[in-house]
């Protein structure tokens, strides 16, 4: 499993309206095979900052089940116009305790 960690930036006065376009597009997402699970978080100290947690089955399922995909695509034109930046993506395996 490797977790996938987006850290975007909205436009300030878009908070809603980047909730509202995740809660549409989440199923563009989520129905994505090789997506485990998706969650999107808010910042406290920073409420115009998000981070959207996804877990994948590997890098591989993210990269050509989705961003290679018209899937990508839909989701890119809900959430993107409320982007300040480009976010920031990388992606993470668990460390053992």
């Amino acid at each position: 499993m490797v977790l996938e960690v987006a850290l975007i930036d909205v436009l300030p006065g878009h908070e809603d309206a980047f909730a509202a376009a995740y809660a549409q597009g989440h199923p563009v997402l989520a129905g994505t095979p090789g997506c485990r699970s998706v969650r999107m978080t808010r910042g406290v100290e920073s409420p115009s900052r998000f981070v959207l947690l996804v877990e994948w089955d590997s890098v591989e399922a993210h990269n050509e089940n989705f961003r290679g995909t018209e899937r990508f695509d839909r989701w890119r034109a809900l959430i993107g116009p409320h982007f300040a930046n480009p976010p920031l993506v990388e992606h993470f395996l668990d460390v053992p305790a």
